[in-house]
């Protein structure tokens, strides 16, 4: 009988030997396919990113061949810069067209714009073209700049 009682206590402790080791082996696992994840994710983001520097070098660009207006060229680079986290650092080696954009990134558009009282759209209009002239040559100093633009520039 005492035989018996060892036996089974031998399965019962190589069975839960057996089932920790399954399920350390199955929290190994869940760590490896995190870090695999966090990988994946980083290197999106830094594809991403890459893209966004891209994109701006290229509105930069069309802004200097007059391919793109001044103020929709930076609205869509400040919003970019934003996107990167980027628009506090640069403040000062672009004030000018961060100035701008501070003018006029809550500006509606679309839809939005054309809802808008008529006189309400005008104010917006002045207020876009007084800052444009004022600031348009500047702005336009600063592109020439983003058109070599880099995030490793400011990290």
């Amino acid at each position: 009988m005492p035989t018996i009682y060892i036996i089974i206590g031998l399965l019962i402790i190589v069975a839960l030997a057996s089932y920790a080791t399954i399920l350390i082996i199955r929290v190994r696992q869940q760590h490896q396919l995190q870090l695999i994840q966090r990988q994946h994710a980083k290197q999106a983001a830094e594809k991403k990113a890459l893209e966004l520097e891209a994109d701006i070098r290229y509105i930069a660009q069309a802004m200097l061949d007059e391919r793109c207006e001044l103020s929709e060229g930076v609205m869509r680079i400040g919003k970019l810069l934003q996107l990167l986290s980027l628009s506090d650092a640069l403040i000062e080696t672009y004030p000018k067209l961060l100035q701008h954009f501070s003018v006029i990134e809550h500006h509606p558009i679309k839809d939005k714009r054309n809802q808008l009282a008529k006189q309400q759209r005008m104010r917006l209009d002045l207020e876009r073209m007084r800052s444009e002239t004022t600031l348009e040559s500047e702005i336009l100093q600063e592109a020439k700049l983003l058109t070599q633009f880099s995030k490793q520039q400011f990290h």
